[in-house]
């Protein structure tokens, strides 16, 4: 069966450390018709090297350099605007993919004829130690992810044949990811995603996603950019919806977790 080109969006910014395992779990893919497309927000460490290095040894990595620093939604845009695969997925420069990941995401969204997906995850720590999973549910709808989202970027995959070349990363500080989905979901209605964990989510101690709290303002920023809500009732959402929602995601999440290394470790 013929290979549709993959187009992996992958921003980089002094990501030095862990940024060789990323792209080397990409290119190491069972499913080879690939391009892991690079946008560096103005590094100042070894990544701009290692980008140079990777890029003369196999032709399917292609960097371009931003000029200013303009964080990660523009350097995704950069690289999802230079797409020309039929499939676009994401890999944040800390994260990695296991190998069989495109190979067996694909395949299920060929037979559940679907223009969106997600996998599971695995959470690790700066050494590589999983210290956790993110199981996903079977599938996702809009009202679903509206409450929360329940989709992690490194595993998304759409199909730009089904939705069109028109969906990019808002440009809004923090949560574009989640936003994109949403936009996404407003279009196609359903994601089909696969239980089996395909990835590991690198969770640092100072990441993001470890101070949920500080994120308040950017989640209901979320809900005025995507469904044009009101600030008030943005917040009103945030506090009856989200926060439940949420609430609920992070206690399964260690039940799951729990669960997962008491049977692998």
């Amino acid at each position: 069966m013929k290979q549709e080109l993959v187009s992996v969006i992958m921003p980089t910014y002094n990501a030095g450390k862990y940024l060789a395992g990323s792209i080397d779990s990409i290119l190491g893919q069972t499913y080879q018709n690939l391009e892991l497309l690079i946008t560096d927000d103005c590094s100042d460490d070894d990544t701009r090297q290692i980008l140079k290095d990777y890029a003369q040894k196999d032709q399917r990595v292609k960097v371009t350099y931003l000029k200013e620093n303009s964080g990660p939604a523009i350097a995704r845009n950069r690289s999802i605007e230079r797409a020309r695969g039929r499939y676009i997925a994401f890999c944040d420069c800390d994260d990695r993919w296991m190998p069989e990941k495109l190979e067996k995401q694909i395949a299920h969204m060929t037979r559940k004829d679907c223009a969106l997906s997600s996998s599971s995850y695995l959470i690790c720590d700066d050494d590589n130690q999983v210290t956790g999973i993110s199981v996903s549910p079977k599938y996702l709808t809009l009202s679903m992810m509206k409450r929360d989202n329940k989709i992690g970027c490194l595993t998304a995959i759409y199909d730009i044949k089904r939705l069109g070349h028109k969906f990019y990363m808002p440009a809004i500080r923090k949560r574009q990811d989640w936003a994109l989905f949403l936009n996404i979901l407003k279009d196609c209605q359903i994601c089909f995603c696969l239980t089996e964990p395909l990835a590991y989510y690198r969770q640092h101690d100072n990441s993001v996603s470890s101070n949920k709290l500080s994120l308040i303002k950017y989640n209901v920023n979320v809900y005025e950019t995507v469904f044009g809500y009101s600030t008030w009732k943005a917040y009103l959402y945030f506090f009856l919806c989200f926060l439940p929602a949420y609430t609920a995601k992070v206690m399964k999440r260690r039940r799951d977790s729990r669960k997962y290394l008491k049977n692998h470790f």
